[in-house]
């Protein structure tokens, strides 16, 4: 059955109240000194089942205060209604704040609706006509310019089922909510039963809730898990977007919940105090400057914002549309879509409304354009939005951060990313296929320069190549990239340096000659090695090409280097382990002393030798000796 949201509004004691208890039979008004003052101060609820040839609908009412002082509460109701039941008084017409209810239904975004002229029995006819007349000014050029006009009184019944036949209408053409996408239920109340424990209630406004369900308390972090779910006041196993819903939470005490935070699941979404979005200020608004406080509204959730114009603009100007970061003193859960209400900080009134468009945005430099993406993430479709992330920041997205800035399900998420750059499946990390692109060039002609510039090294580190070309990529992006071009057989990988494939370090004769020279200077002292400095000293030629030749010798293994001051030639490593080989045959252990003696070197050599040959399994220290192995 299909479960529709309607919202009352209009001017204190217009008899809204009075109206749902005859349209469902439930007086929604639920406090003492709601009953006797006469005026609605928090939200009421109440509903009723009327059948329809798709098979009935379910009409949740949210009856929502009309006092000025009470508009703050009526924007918590306001936030999730499908359709709005916009209640004047026929005997009183068009008061001050049905017009600020009407400012709000517009601002968040409410796009159908039915008109009760109340109490008409009180009315004459002209005073009715009147009333008429004056709502059509009022709505004209809006989404209730058509809407159905229907005098009705709550004493006498009169046009009570006439407005129920408009209201079944309505709710027919309003769109369904999606059970298919996480589930978001925004806390109205939270409370203790006895015998139950702690219950919050509130509209569910996206996906479904069930019985035994884990979930997080956004944007505290805590985490409970669902032990009942009441829909509609009964008890039931799961109740889906759209119905008004009681949750009975195990794990988390009734202090540690107000009104404004959401259930949704654990470590799906992130709270922000940083969004972009699309913003109208009222014509009757001053106008807004730059960081100016005001006070924010977003479903059940209310705060401190600063206004931040984008760009090098000032300030945002009555009357107009434009695109701004918000500020939040306190974290919210808000998601792309989600609709917000901004009133005056003082004296506070209804000034502006809009659309988060970037939920986790970043602060931005004066000189950026943000135009196209913002308008790209307000009417793309979802393969042009995810282009849009995709080019932005790091390349490489993670699944995780892709569904916490998006309403997507993880199907959804699956279906569009074939337009991407698929770097793992599992997990799902995207890149833009343009970036990506881009990065393989890059990276294929950093190497080239490097050759150029370096042609005596045989390769790049992997760290300097990354920090080259994608510095701010996921590791698993540039990983990515770099065994393409691999595949690709342009680059090619030797532990931890990278080279285009099949080249081989190519000496000029001078440095031909210089690296004989160098080789032949160690292998000339057998084990009495040299110092470094003093070989490289005797070759004519600039230092740092002879520091590279002798890289290129320790790379080829021609020389061997023991420690970080002592080089040896592989030629005179490999006789000392033939007269080791030789002296095992008569006695399978050496010490310190007898190992000088075989090898013709002092204790300077003989000790970084003999580790040396402990780290190649050449031999084991045991004691004061070494076994040979």
């Amino acid at each position: 059955m299909k479960t529709v949201v309607i919202g009352t509004a209009g001017h204190i004691d217009h008899g809204k109240s009075s109206l749902v208890k005859a349209l469902t039979g439930t007086d929604p008004d639920r406090w003492e000194e709601e009953r006797r003052r006469g005026i609605t101060i928090d939200l009421g609820f109440a509903h009723r089942t009327l059948d329809s040839g798709a098979g009935g609908v379910q009409l949740d009412f949210v009856d929502v205060p009309g006092h000025e002082r009470f508009v703050k509460n009526m924007l918590a109701g306001a936030g999730g209604i499908d359709l709005v039941l916009f209640v004047i008084a026929a005997d009183e017409s068009v008061k001050p704040q049905t017009r600020e209810h009407f400012d709000i239904c517009r601002l968040l975004g409410v796009r159908s609706g039915v008109v009760a002229l109340t109490k008409c029995d009180l009315a004459a006819p002209d005073m009715l006509e009147l009333a008429r007349l004056e709502a059509a000014e009022l709505f004209a050029g809006s989404f209730l310019e058509n809407a159905p006009v229907i005098p009705v009184s709550a004493i006498t019944r009169q046009g009570i089922d006439e407005l129920l036949e408009a209201l079944r209408r309505a709710a027919e053409a309003a769109p369904s909510r999606d059970s298919s996408r996480p589930f978001r239920l925004p806390i109205d109340r939270a409370f203790v039963i006895k015998g139950f424990g702690t219950v919050v209630t509130g509209t569910l406004i996206s996906g479904a809730i069930e019985k035994e369900t884990e979930v997080e308390i956004y944007p505290t972090s805590q985490t409970a898990r669902v032990r009942g779910v009441q829909a509609h006041g009964k008890t039931t196993e799961r109740a889906a977007a759209g119905q008004r819903t009681a949750v009975n939470l195990a794990g988390i005490d009734v202090a540690h919940l107000a009104r404004g935070m959401t259930i949704a699941p654990p470590g799906r979404f992130r709270a922000t105090q940083r969004f972009d979005a699309r913003l109208h200020l009222l014509k009757s608004a001053r106008p807004l400057k730059n960081r100016g406080p005001v006070h924010f509204h977003s479903g059940t959730a209310e705060g401190v914002a600063e206004v931040i114009c984008l760009g090098r603009e000032r300030s945002v100007a009555p009357g107009s549309d434009t695109f701004v970061q918000i500020k939040l003193r306190e974290p919210m859960l808000l998601l792309p879509g989600d609709k917000f209400i901004l009133r005056q900080f003082s004296p506070v009134i209804t000034i502006a409304g809009g659309t988060v468009l970037d939920n986790l945005a970043v602060r931005h430099k004066t000189s950026e354009d943000l135009a196209p993406f913002l308008a790209t993430l307000e009417r793309g479709s979802p393969e042009q939005i995810l282009a849009a992330r995709l080019a932005q920041g790091r390349l490489g997205s993670e699944e995780s951060d892709l569904l916490a800035r998006t309403v997507w399900s993880d199907a959804e998420l699956r279906a569009v990313s074939a337009t991407a750059e698929v770097i793992t499946e599992k997990p799902l990390v995207l890149a833009s296929r343009a970036r990506f692109a881009a990065a393989l060039v890059s990276m294929t002609e950093a190497v080239e320069h490097f050759h150029k510039q370096n042609p005596l090294v045989p390769g790049i580190t992997r760290e300097d190549l990354r920090e080259r070309t994608i510095p701010t990529a996921l590791p698993v992006a540039f990983d990515a990239a770099l065994a393409r071009l691999i595949q690709a057989r342009k680059l090619e990988s030797a532990g931890e340096l990278v080279r285009q494939a099949g080249r081989q370090v190519t000496l000029d004769d001078a440095e031909a000659s210089a690296r004989n020279s160098i080789a032949a200077a160690f292998e000339r002292a057998g084990l009495a090695a040299p110092s470094m400095k003093e070989v490289l000293d005797s070759v004519p030629m600039d230092a740092p090409r002879k520091q590279k030749l002798l890289q290129l010798l320790l790379k080829d293994r021609v020389l061997v280097r023991v420690t970080p001051d002592l080089v040896f030639h592989h030629s005179a490593l490999d006789r000392l382990k033939q007269l080791l080989a030789q002296h095992k045959l008569r006695n399978a252990k050496i010490n310190v002393g007898q190992f000088k003696e075989l090898a013709g070197v002092s204790r300077k050599y003989a000790i970084p030798l003999l580790e040396y040959l402990d780290r190649e399994r050449v031999t084991r220290r045991a004691g004061d000796e070494r076994i040979i192995l």
